[in-house]
């Protein structure tokens, strides 16, 4: 089984990312979500660019999954926040979760605190940075579809979890990408179309 995360939620339109009823609707058809943490006024919300207040906070998302053990994928777009996030996912008990794209000294901060931190390998960085240190990787192809399944293959046998970022994230065809990998088990994969991922990695194509 292979786990599905809905990108920014499971959003229907453009204007239903990162609110709400994204994360309702992903979160009632099974699927993790990734989403985007920032803060203002000390208060740590959801929000991918810079907040202007009125959005949506990480507590009312953690709220939403309700203990549901689905995946949290939480892009940190700020640096300051990990004593506070820790201390919300304690609260509401939430253990499936990573974090992932911070600055290098936040990572460090963030691993020393305990969070469950994923490095980023990609075609722009080559050499995951405390891959050693890491839960898992967050794997990305920005401009190029380089990889396939003996580079995460490769990621798995170290022990590491992973988390494929689909190439719809980068507006290209994912359809064939998705064929490189389909047949490996255990992986993450992050996309705008989790419907049709579940189908096509889980048994239902």
């Amino acid at each position: 089984m292979n786990a599905v995360i809905a990108h920014r939620g499971y959003w229907k339109t453009e204007k239903e990312k990162n609110i709400k009823i994204a994360f309702e609707r992903a979160f009632d058809n099974g699927f993790g979500v990734e989403t985007d943490l920032r803060d203002i006024k000390g208060e740590i919300v959801i929000s991918h660019n810079m907040p202007q207040g009125g959005e949506m906070s990480f507590e009312e998302l953690l709220k939403l999954l309700d203990g549901r053990d689905l995946t949290l994928a939480l892009n940190i777009k700020a640096d300051g926040m990990a004593d506070e996030i820790k201390r919300l996912l304690d609260q509401y008990k939430v253990s499936n979760y990573f974090t992932f794209d911070m600055s290098i000294p936040e990572m460090v901060y963030q691993h020393k605190t305990g969070l469950k931190v994923f490095t980023g390998l990609s075609d722009i960085i080559p050499n995951p940075i405390l891959l050693d240190k890491a839960e898992g990787v967050w794997l990305d192809c920005f401009n190029s579809d380089w990889f396939g399944e003996k580079e995460v293959k490769e990621i798995l046998n170290q022990g590491k979890k992973v988390c494929i970022v689909s190439p719809d994230l980068h507006k290209r065809e994912y359809k064939n990408v998705w064929e490189r990998y389909k047949n490996v088990s255990g992986i993450m994969i992050c996309t705008d179309y989790p419907n049709e991922a579940k189908e096509y990695f889980n048994g239902k194509n």
